[in-house]
């Protein structure tokens, strides 16, 4: 029987290790008809998808991926949407919203945002305390985003002296980008400047380490690889980054 009232869940898997993944969120897909995702996050989650129905698809495939999540809804199933991370970090959350707001679907079904642990807080507690002051998160994609957006953005949080997270740094088509950024951060912080490359994070292949500005780019970086730029501040002990909060020791 299908109900008369659906509901949407935009479910955040974290970054891929189960430890990390909520509790909320393994109970939304035990107890959702329908599961809708990116195949490799599927493939994630699978030790907690039983019978429900799945739909998945390939990358680039996002507001596909939307569309189906919210007609399921829409027909009265409760349907989880997933996001890795969190869903509201370059997930699918504000997606999925746009949507539902430009076709009027406010009172058709609900919608529930479960949070998930973001790769950058991952990636932060395999570097040590990198992110305890103010910082940044910015993409270097530029596939939805013009570049001189980006660039504005990295020097405008390059010359504030926070810490920075750079998403999305390389892909196969997409080289110059992190040079660019590289470029862009010693015109203001010192060359010796902490840098941690979290890549595979939570998953297969996980690599952390801690490096500087000037040696970032010797490392192998791409899509699965968060870069952590430390500030003025930061420090590195014991294979560890530190960023100062500013405490009187």
């Amino acid at each position: 029987m299908v109900r008369k009232n659906g509901i949407l869940f935009l479910a955040g898997i974290g970054p891929g290790d189960h430890r990390t993944m909520t509790n909320h969120c393994v109970a939304v897909f035990r107890n959702c008809d329908v599961v809708v995702g990116y195949k490799k996050y599927i493939d994630l989650a699978e030790p907690f998808i039983e019978k429900q129905r799945v739909i998945s698809s390939g990358m680039t495939q996002e507001v596909e991926r939307c569309n189906k999540a919210i007609q399921e809804a829409a027909k009265g199933k409760r349907v989880a949407l997933i996001s890795s991370g969190d869903p509201g970090v370059y997930g699918m959350a504000g997606l999925a919203l746009e949507i539902v707001n430009k076709k009027k679907l406010w009172n058709r079904f609900a919608i529930e945002i479960i949070p998930g642990v973001s790769v950058i807080h991952a990636a932060a507690a395999r570097l040590g305390a990198p992110l305890m002051n103010d910082y940044a998160v910015i993409s270097l994609s530029d596939l939805l985003t013009p570049w001189k957006v980006i660039e504005k953005r990295l020097h405008h949080a390059a010359q504030s002296d926070m810490v920075m997270c750079l998403y999305n740094p390389k892909s196969k088509k997409r080289t110059t980008p992190i040079k660019e950024a590289k470029s862009i951060l010693l015109h203001y912080r010192k060359p010796d400047t902490p840098v941690g490359l979290a890549r595979n994070v939570g998953r297969k292949g996980e690599s952390i380490v801690i490096t500087t500005i000037n040696r970032m780019l010797r490392y192998k970086i791409d899509m699965v690889t968060i870069i952590v730029v430390g500030n003025n501040s930061t420090i590195v002990e014991n294979n560890h980054m530190i960023t100062p909060r500013g405490y009187r020791l």
